[in-house]
This record gives structure tokens, C-alpha cells and sequence, in this order.
């Protein structure tokens, strides 16, 4: 097919913070994981879908598939839907996680879709 691009599941980005490797990034409605270091203002591919152990807020359990949506201001995800401005929905929880002040990291499969 003559218009076809690429498969999407990684993008190329301008970073709107500083990110490291592995970081969430922002972008609009779109949501992707750095695949590399990257300033802001600097290009960095990001990875839409897939599974991946990212930052979430402390003491929230998280049950296999609860709606896990990415907090902005914080910079970590969240199961939270929040109020003005409401987070971004980035995917379902991938995995069990307590609800203990020392669990912060969440495995997530993200959306891709939005």
C-alpha cells in the first residue's frame, strides 16, 4: 500500500521536559515511555504500546486491569482520574501491586490508542 508509514508503536517526540530512558512523557493526548536521555525542546522516540514498570503514587494498590492514567504535574502514574486537569488514561495495570508507602513502581500496558 503506497500511504502506508510505519506501525506506529514507537514516535518520534519533542521532549516537553527533560526525560531519561524509560521516562513517561506527555505530549498532547499522546503518551509514550523515552527510549533514550533527551532536554527539553529535543526529539526523543517513544514507545506507545506495550508493558512497562513505571512510577506510580505511593500507598495505591493496584488490581490487573484497573484504568491507569498518567498524572502530568507529578510525573507518575496513577489509577486516579483526578480533577482539572484530569489525567490521561494510558492504559490498564498489567500486574498486582500493594498499596504499601514503599510500592512505587506499577506494571502497565499501555494503550497506544489515543
Amino acid at each position: 500500500m503506497k500511504n502506508y508509514v510505519q506501525t506506529g508503536n514507537t514516535i518520534t517526540l519533542t521532549a516537553p521536559y527533560a526525560v531519561t530512558s524509560g521516562d513517561g512523557l506527555l505530549v498532547g493526548s499522546i503518551f509514550g515511555i523515552a527510549s533514550g536521555d533527551a532536554a527539553i525542546g529535543e526529539t526523543i522516540e517513544a514507545a506507545l504500546v506495550g508493558v512497562f514498570d513505571l512510577k506510580k503514587v505511593a500507598s495505591q494498590a493496584w488490581s490487573i486491569g484497573d484504568k491507569i492514567y498518567w498524572d502530568n504535574t507529578a510525573k507518575e502514574a496513577t489509577k486516579t482520574v483526578g480533577s482539572a486537569p484530569a489525567n490521561t488514561l494510558i492504559g490498564v495495570a498489567a500486574a498486582d501491586v500493594a498499596a504499601g508507602a514503599g510500592d512505587l513502581i506499577g506494571r502497565a500496558r499501555l494503550n497506544g490508542s489515543f
